[in-house]
């Protein structure tokens, strides 16, 4: 014990992490007041220069060039000031998507919560307003953002597609119409291969009813699924196997019809010449 004393500072005595040194006090201050100025700067910087004729559009310029250099937290600085300052400004609504876009680019699962929340709140505001479309593409953007992959849990691929129908309804002549088409398609696709990832599962089984029917559902909620090719061979497989030949050589013929490039073609003309043969 007397020599673990002897090792211990005098209590009056300054620890070394406590203790600071003349010319390192008067750096560390230094830097801590550059960056002090430097962060006061900033914040001036994000507001209109007095005297500035249109305040608004200042801070509107400012925020979509943030946008554009895709710094997600400046923009919505600037947009937020346009929203919560300027009621009146006619910028106002294109701040309010600017909030959503900025958010829906950060790409974060908190921040997609955000931009769907901002692109709502644009629709209570401004039903009316021309961009209202925009604002529901987006909505379901912030769904489809978030999918997972075929093999996992669809949820958010389901509540993009529920979103993108609403689009449909209440946009039927939007200008956007081609790209929200192309984006549903996807989120469809998605969607449609997990359904015939289980009934791949089933046919692998060898449980082939549930695999006709997991196949044959796909079909039927997705007639124009990109990847039927694959439905149709393997829905036809499960059939022959099933002794119901008659009914698997339709698939077979549809897959050759519809399809001029596929993996399965060369064994689907070799299956559907044996099973026409038998």
């Amino acid at each position: 014990m007397s020599v673990l004393r002897s090792q211990l500072p005098p209590s009056n005595t300054q620890l070394p992490h406590e203790k600071c040194l003349g010319v390192g006090c008067w750096v560390l201050g230094l830097v801590f007041l550059v960056a002090l100025a430097a962060s006061g700067c900033g914040a001036r910087q994000q507001a209109p220069p007095p005297g500035t004729a249109q305040p608004d559009k200042f801070l509107f310029e400012r925020a979509t060039q943030a946008l554009k250099e895709r710094s997600w937290v400046n923009a919505r600085t600037y947009f937020q000031q346009i929203v919560d300052g300027y009621p009146q400004s006619p910028f106002r609504p294109d701040a309010k998507l600017g909030m959503g876009d900025a958010y829906l680019g950060e790409n974060t699962p908190e921040s997609l919560v955000s931009a769907q929340n901002e692109f709502r709140e644009f629709l209570q505001f401004y039903p009316t307003n021309p961009r209202a479309d925009y604002a529901q593409y987006k909505i379901a953007m912030s769904h489809f953002q978030q999918m997972r992959a075929a093999d996992r849990d669809q949820t958010e691929t389901r509540a993009g597609l529920k979103e993108f129908e609403v689009f449909f309804d209440k946009f039927p002549k939007s200008p956007l119409m081609p790209e929200v088409k192309e984006k549903w398609r996807m989120a469809r696709d998605r969607l449609s291969e997990h359904s015939y990832r289980v009934g791949l599962l089933y046919y692998r089984l060898r449980w082939d009813p549930g695999a006709i029917s997991r196949f044959q559902e796909v079909l039927k909620e997705d007639p124009a699924y990109s990847g039927r090719d694959a439905v149709y061979f393997y829905l036809a497989e499960s059939l022959a196997r099933s002794d119901k030949k008659a009914e698997a050589i339709p698939y077979l013929e549809r897959l050759l019809a519809e399809f001029d490039r596929s993996e399965y073609l060369d064994d689907a003309r070799e299956r559907l010449q044996e099973l026409k043969n038998q």
